[in-house]
């Protein structure tokens, strides 16, 4: 039996939802108000890129092309580009959590 776990029971997430943390970097969650089925299909499309810059090899070309598909898809479920939250808060994307008003939040988890 195969038990798929989500993204966040896999890494922590700030509490506000912006971000899930991964060797103490911050990365941008997915826009929450995306219709699932769009998100779903913007995941495949994210997928396949992903697919497609492993199987480039050493064609500089296709490799280009297939990390701009990456972009766009990373882009169009909010994970990159403008932020998707309206408070007018600044991005955090990548920084390290303990450079980051989410200090004190990830000083206090657990190992």
């Amino acid at each position: 039996m195969t038990t798929e776990r989500t993204l966040t029971e896999t890494y922590p997430h700030t509490p506000d939802g912006r971000y899930f943390v991964v060797r103490g970097r911050l990365w941008r969650m997915s826009n929450p108000a995306l219709a699932e089925d769009v998100r779903a299909s913007l995941v495949a499309e994210l997928m396949s890129a992903r697919r497609a810059v492993r199987d480039a090899g050493n064609d500089p070309y296709a490799k280009e092309d297939a990390r701009a598909q990456v972009d766009m898809a990373k882009i169009a479920l909010g994970e990159r580009g403008p932020v998707w939250w309206t408070d007018g808060a600044p991005d955090y994307n990548r920084y390290f959590a303990k450079n980051t008003p989410y200090a004190d939040w990830y000083a206090g988890l657990d190992g």
